[in-house]
C-alpha cells in the first residue's frame, strides 16, 4: 500500500497538479464563501460543492468538463430542497434518499457525466444531512454550492486549465446491455437495497449519524462493476477508516478546530484524497476520514466516541452493500472480467491493423488513439481482475492464472507501444513481411475473443527489423494467453 501511493508513477506530474489544483480551487470557493457573509454550514457546503466539482468531472474532452460543471447546480439544488424540506419527516426523507441513490448510480448508464451528475446528486443530500440543514437554511446553501462552483470553474478552466494541452482522453464505454442485463440497472437495484438494509441498520446504532452508513454503502458501489470489485472496495474502504481513525485521535483530537491548524490540515486531507485516488482507495479513505474529522473538529462535536462510532458506521455500510452484491442480482467478476479483456483484445487488433497500414504509407492512419484507449481498457481489466490477485483470495491457482493474464497483457500494450512508435518514424518502410505478422496477430486475436484454439505456435526469435520484432513479441503474448484464458473445461478467462 505505501509503495503504491509513495513509487506510483505520475506521468506529466498529472496527480500532483490535480491535487494543487484542487486545494486552490476548494480554499477559493471557501474564502469566497466566508468573504460573502455565509455561515459556517455556507462555507463547508461550498467547499465540498467545489470538491466533487473539481473530482468527480471526468469527461473526456474541457468544454465536455465545463457543461457538466455547469450542470452541477441544476441538479444539486433541487435535491438540496428536497434534503431540506423533508427534514422533519423521517420516512419521507428516507425514501427520498434511496431513491436518489438508485437514480445516482443508475445515470453511470450515460457514461462520465451521468457519473458526475449522480455523485452530485446524493452527496447533496448527504451533507444536508451532516449539516441537519432545514428550509430556513436553503436560501444560504443555495448561493454556497452556486458561488463555489463558479470558483472551482474559474480555476480549473480559467487559470489552471492544464487539460487544454493534452489529447483527450479515451473513455471506454460501459458494457452494453437492456434491462437487468445492463450493469448500470442491477448496480442501482444493488445500491438502493444495500442503502436501506445500511440506513435502517445505521439509524439502530445512531439516530444522528446514521447518514454515515448510507455513505460507506454509496462510496462502496462508486467506480466497480462487478460482486469482487465491490467487495474489495468495501475492505478497503474498512480499512482505509480505520487508518484515518487512529490519524484521528494523533492530529484531529489535539486540535479540537482550532482555526488555523485546522486549516492546514484540511488543506492536506483535500491534497491526500486527490494525489491518492488514482493508486489507493485505502489511502483515499485515510485523508477523507481525516477531512471529516477536521471538520467535526471545526463544528465542536469531535471526540473519541464520534471516532468509534463512525468506525461502526462504516463497517453496518460495508456489511450493506456486501449483501446487496452477493445476494441481490449478483455481477460476477468472471463475466465482468470477460468483457473488458475481450474489449482489451479487440483494441490490439485495432492498434495492430492502423500500425500496419501506417507503415504501409497511409496518410490516414493514425495508431495513437488506439493505443490511449488501450491504456484505458487496461486500466478495467487490471480493476475488474483486482479481486481475483488480492492477498485475502483463498483461491491460489486462480490468483497465479489471473496474474499471468495481467503480465501478458502487459506484455502486448509494450510490444503495441513499440510498434506504434516506429510506424510513427516518417523514414520507416514497408516490409513484406509485416502483412504476414500482422495477419498472425489478427488470427490471434480473433481467436482469443471467439473462443477457438489459437492459430499458431510461438513464433521464432523476432529479427532485428524493429516493427517485425514488436509484432513478433505480440505474437509470443497472445501465443502465451491462450493458456491462462482458457480453464480446463474450456470455460473462459481468469474464473469466477
Amino acid at each position: 500500500m505505501l509503495k503504491r501511493v509513495f513509487v506510483a508513477p505520475d506521468p506529466g506530474r498529472a496527480r500532483l497538479r490535480f491535487a494543487a489544483r484542487a486545494v486552490l480551487g476548494i480554499g477559493l470557493a471557501v474564502v469566497v464563501c466566508l468573504a460573502s457573509g455565509h455561515s459556517l454550514a455556507g462555507a463547508v457546503t461550498g467547499g465540498l460543492a467545489a470538491l466533487l466539482a473539481l473530482f468527480t468531472v471526468a469527461d473526456p474532452t474541457v468544454r465536455g468538463q465545463a457543461v457538466t460543471t455547469a450542470l452541477l447546480p441544476a441538479v444539486g439544488v433541487p435535491v438540496l430542497a428536497a434534503a431540506a424540506e423533508l427534514h422533519s419527516l423521517p420516512v419521507a426523507r428516507d425514501l427520498a434518499f434511496l431513491a436518489v441513490v438508485g437514480a445516482g448510480v443508475y445515470a453511470r448508464r450515460w457514461g462520465p457525466r451521468g457519473h458526475s451528475l449522480g455523485v452530485f446528486a446524493f452527496m447533496t443530500f448527504f451533507v444536508a444531512q451532516f449539516l441537519h440543514a432545514t428550509p430556513e437554511q436553503l436560501p444560504e446553501l443555495y448561493a454556497a454550492v452556486l458561488l463555489s462552483v463558479l470558483s472551482a470553474a474559474a480555476v480549473r478552466f480559467g487559470t489552471w486549465c492544464y487539460e487544454r494541452r493534452l489529447p483527450p482522453s479515451a473513455v471506454p464505454a460501459p458494457p452494453a446491455g437492456a434491462g437487468l442485463a445492463r450493469v448500470t440497472t442491477r448496480q442501482a437495484v444493488q445500491a438502493t437495497a444495500g442503502a436501506g438494509f445500511a440506513l435502517v441498520v445505521g439509524q439502530l446504532v445512531s439516530g444522528q449519524r446514521w447518514y454515515w452508513a448510507v455513505g460507506a454503502t454509496w462510496w462502496i458501489f462508486v467506480n466497480t462493476a462487478s460482486r469482487g470489485e465491490t467487495l474489495v472496495r468495501g475492505f478497503r474502504r474498512v480499512l482505509g477508516t480505520v487508518i484515518g481513525i487512529c490519524l484521528g485521535f494523533l492530529v484531529a483530537v489535539p486540535v479540537h478546530g482550532a482555526p488555523v491548524p485546522t486549516a492546514v490540515l484540511v488543506a492536506v486531507a483535500v491534497f491526500g484524497i486527490f494525489y491518492t485516488a488514482a493508486v489507493s482507495y485505502t489511502w483515499m479513505m485515510l485523508w477523507v476520514t481525516l477531512l471529516a474529522e477536521m471538520l467535526y473538529g471545526l463544528l465542536g462535536v469531535l471526540s473519541p466516541g464520534l471516532l468509534a462510532l463512525r468506525l461502526t458506521e462504516t463497517g453496518v455500510g460495508a456489511l450493506g452493500a456486501a449483501l446487496a452484491v452477493l445476494f441481490v442480482l449478483p455481477v460476477t467478476t468472471h463475466a465482468t472480467t470477460d468483457v473488458w479483456i475481450q474489449r482489451a483484445l479487440r483494441c490490439v487488433h485495432a492498434c495492430t491493423a492502423e500500425a500496419a497500414d501506417r507503415l504501409a504509407g497511409s496518410a490516414t492512419a493514425d495508431p495513437a488513439p488506439r493505443v490511449a484507449e488501450l491504456e484505458q481498457l487496461l486500466g478495467r481489466v487490471r480493476l475488474s481482475v483486482a479481486p481475483l490477485v488480492h492477498p485475502l483470495h483463498p483461491m491460489p491457482a486462480r490468483k497465479r492464472r489471473a496474474r499471468r493474464v495481467l503480465a501478458l497483457l502487459d506484455d502486448c500494450a509494450r510490444e503495441i507501444r513499440g510498434l506504434v512508435a516506429v510506424a510513427a518514424d516518417p523514414e520507416a518502410s514497408h516490409d513484406a513481411r509485416l502483412a504476414a505478422a500482422c495477419w498472425r496477430v489478427e488470427a490471434a486475436v480473433e481467436a482469443l475473443t471467439a473462443g477457438g484454439a489459437h492459430p499458431h505456435g510461438r513464433p521464432a526469435e523476432p529479427p532485428a527489423e524493429p516493427a517485425l520484432a514488436h509484432l513478433h513479441g505480440l505474437e509470443r503474448a497472445l501465443a502465451d494467453l491462450a493458456e491462462p484464458l482458457r480453464t480446463p473445461s474450456g470455460s473462459r478467462l481468469v474464473g469466477a
